[in-house]
């Protein structure tokens, strides 16, 4: 069977290109032309603001499934860059909808969204179901949210197979030090390496969120892929969370190095919602997947990922 990864360039890409080449598929994935994408699969290159581009992929392809990873990923970009993120997490969401409908073969649709689409959360909400109401409370959610919105749209008026997916946060080795995990633990390995000082710089600690291995989300898409019910919403996540400050201590534990810590105004957010938490019953009831592999085993790999490049 032939998968089609569009954004296979992004951080959760690579995880998502081995777990399918691991389980029998062929795959090709499509990146940016300054991105690189490693493991076995077949490149192309792909801008998904330009639709055309997407249906011509799409027609020397021949997909049976298609992920739709492509995105921008950061909340801190999106404050910061509000329109670029929307032409991408909209118009190119839209773009790739219109592509797939025109493109009219018998295929599977899996479209990736995010747990910050929930947003302001009514209290005792959590864990959430994937029935609660969403209240963006940043322009990256709100961005996710849109592009739910629309797929469920062209699933329903066009009979499309679309499963749409709300993931909450993963991190793992190689990800971005935009995402915090990663950040805590790039700093850390590099004042154990002397290059800066012994102090990390951190925002809000008190902030709760469900945290997964990438290893995990990427086992979990091809579950949803295969045993996914069509025009069916599911939540992706530990379906536990954990504060910002027990990541931190989880990772300063693993260093013997003297660090002491700084609160840097500007890692705090224009909008931070206390708690995110999914319930995720749906898609284990549906596909039998559970994570796996600990926060702490994640931050242990992500620190080591960091210590052999600093």
């Amino acid at each position: 069977m032939r998968a089609l990864i569009i954004g296979g360039g992004g951080f959760a890409g690579g995880y998502l290109i081995r777990e399918l080449s691991n389980n029998g598929y062929e795959v090709f994935a499509t990146c940016l032309e300054d991105e690189n994408i490693e493991g076995e699969c077949v490149v192309r290159t792909l801008d998904i603001t330009r639709k055309d581009d997407i249906s011509a992929v799409l027609e020397d392809i021949l997909p049976d499934l298609i992920f739709h990873l492509a995105a921008q990923s950061s909340v801190a970009v999106s404050w910061k860059k509000p329109v670029m993120t929307a032409e991408i997490n909209v118009i190119g969401a839209i773009n790739v909808l219109e592509a797939v409908r025109e493109y009219n073969r018998k295929n599977r649709l899996i479209v990736i969204g995010s747990g910050e689409e929930y947003g302001y959360i009514r209290e005792n909400a959590c864990p959430l179901k994937e029935t609660e109401p969403l209240h963006p409370g940043n322009i990256y959610a709100a961005t996710k949210a849109c592009q739910e919105m629309t797929a469920e749209i062209y699933a329903r008026a066009h009979k499309m197979d679309i499963v749409m997916v709300r993931a909450f946060n993963h991190s793992g080795p190689g990800q971005s030090s935009a995402f915090v995990i990663s950040d805590f633990c790039r700093q850390i390995a590099e004042i154990e390496k002397g290059k800066r000082p012994p102090v990390i710089s951190v925002g809000n600690l008190s902030a709760m969120r469900d945290f997964t291995d990438v290893r995990d989300i990427a086992k979990g898409y091809r579950l949803l892929a295969e045993k996914g019910v069509k025009g069916q919403i599911y939540n992706i996540g530990r379906g536990k969370a954990v504060s910002i400050q027990y990541i931190l201590d989880t990772a300063l534990s693993l260093s013997n190095a003297d660090i002491s810590v700084q609160s840097d105004p500007k890692r705090l957010r224009a909008s931070d919602i206390p708690i995110i938490e999914p319930d995720i019953s749906k898609i284990t009831a549906d596909t039998g997947w559970n994570a796996e592999i600990s926060v702490e085993q994640t931050i242990g790999d992500t620190l080591n990922y960091w210590r052999k490049r600093s």
